[in-house]
């Protein structure tokens, strides 16, 4: 093994959760997962360390029902390890016994060997009062694994919808594939993908989004190699016909990276002259990346969409996309870190930051052109609040229908509740600048 130490997948996944709960880190992070002793077991530590990240709060509060007292801090290593076995209690098939035994074991490896027997008790107990405890979680707020800011929020903007998606937030996200249109068509790459033993469904809007079930590494994706295909939810492919580019329009993609929604723009439009922006060199090397799989070409620009002064050739744009960045807490079921890692005042944050890009970018659009604002938010004050205030302080600026009417009643944009036909939660404003 060439020294390199492979731990048990359970001490895998503690790894990963004290990585993310306590650091800041990422699921998404290849190395978090890499001491695993094979894929088998990588890919068990990855779906326990997802599943403890996402029911955290709810996990946490039968914790606190399970044991006499709360730990010291600094064995915030045991409370997790603790968390880690009550999900497997909870929601993995794993029985009883076997995943007591295994989750105290673990303990003995962060040598803390008093701590074998607590674990052993309080796994034990959630067995014996297991009905009790869920029954009593589901009439309190922390069943629903939200902190208490956000799910504040949700319940403000959204009274009628936020337990809906809060449920979409807590389940497991489908799979859905951009089909590249410049390269295949969407019915020829969904029968070779039913060929190989999937099940793939069409989505009413996207018309190039394939939703493939069971999910499925890339690396087994009929075409992704050849780049037939990309993974992007079906929400986040809606930005192509908002934004409606025509064959010879410049077009800007701010905010590009990783560069999902730039290839998009290329494979349905190759007839336009795209401008791919972003102010992060090592995130522009995802859209080099990207271009390079699907064979597309665009101009890529390291800059601040803040301060066009410094990258900007001063010819106008005919489009112009701010994929603005945001809470992302309409991604919270693909990325379940983000609820417990964002705060308030980092919302506040994006809100002006976002503010100050539709105000410097606005001077860049050609009379007659249209810029979509898009974040994958459902978070109003950065939204259709967001616009509300740009449409007050910009008069030459209009809600543009050159996309067709959006569903529902969102005054200042179209607003997607994440679950709604199975897409994450998103934004999009199309504004038209008048000739």
């Amino acid at each position: 093994m060439n020294g390199k130490r492979r731990d048990d997948a359970r001490r895998v996944a503690l790894d990963a959760i004290m990585a993310v709960m306590e650091r800041q880190g990422s699921l998404t992070d290849p190395a978090l997962f890499r001491a695993a002793r094979d894929d088998r077991e990588r890919a068990f530590a990855r779906r326990l360390a997802n599943g403890v990240v996402r029911w955290a709060g709810a996990l946490e509060h039968l914790g606190q029902q399970l044991m006499d007292r709360p730990l010291k801090n600094r064995d915030r290593d045991i409370q997790r390890l603790i968390q880690l076995g009550l999900y497997q209690l909870w929601h993995e098939d794993t029985p009883g016994h076997a995943a007591v035994h295994a989750t105290a074991e673990v303990a003995k490896g962060l040598r803390k060997d008093w701590a074998v027997g607590l674990v052993n008790a309080v796994l034990r107990r959630f067995l014996r009062e297991r009905d009790a405890l869920l029954e009593a979680l589901e009439n309190d707020d922390a069943g629903y694994a939200h902190p208490g800011w956000l799910l504040g929020a949700l319940r403000k903007d959204w009274p009628d919808h936020w337990q809906d998606i809060v449920r979409a937030n807590n389940a497991e996200p489908p799979l859905w594939l951009r089909v590249n249109a410049a390269a295949t068509d969407r019915d020829t790459l969904a029968g070779q993908l039913r060929n190989d033993g999937f099940t793939v469904t069409t989505h009413p809007e996207a018309d190039m989004a394939l939703q493939v079930e069971p999910a499925a590494p890339v690396e087994r994706l009929t075409g992704f190699g050849k780049g037939l295909c990309s993974v992007q939810d079906a929400a986040a492919q809606l930005a192509v016909s908002y934004l409606s580019p025509r064959a010879g329009d410049r077009v800007l993609d701010a905010c590009a990276a990783p560069g999902g929604k730039t290839c998009h723009l290329l494979e349905a439009c190759p007839g336009i002259d795209l401008t791919a922006l972003d102010d992060n060199p090592d995130r522009m090397n995802r859209v080099r990346e990207n271009l390079e799989r699907l064979s597309l070409a665009a101009t890529l620009c390291v800059g601040d969409a803040t301060r066009p002064q410094d990258w900007w050739s001063g010819e106008p744009f005919d489009r112009i996309l701010l994929d603005a960045p945001c809470s992302a807490v309409g991604v919270i079921r693909r990325h379940p870190e983000i609820k417990w890692q964002r705060t308030p005042a980092q919302v506040e944050t994006a809100v002006a930051l976002q503010a100050r890009m539709l105000r410097a970018l606005w001077p860049l659009l050609r009379p007659g052109g249209i810029l979509v604002y898009a974040t994958c938010s459902v978070l109003k004050r950065e939204n259709s609040k967001q616009i509300q205030r740009f449409l007050e302080e910009y008069p030459d600026a209009a809600l543009s229908a050159a996309a067709g009417a959006w569903r529902g009643d969102d005054t200042f944009g179209r607003q997607v509740l994440t679950g709604t036909s199975g897409m994450d939660g998103f934004f999009y404003a199309p504004l038209h600048k008048p000739a």
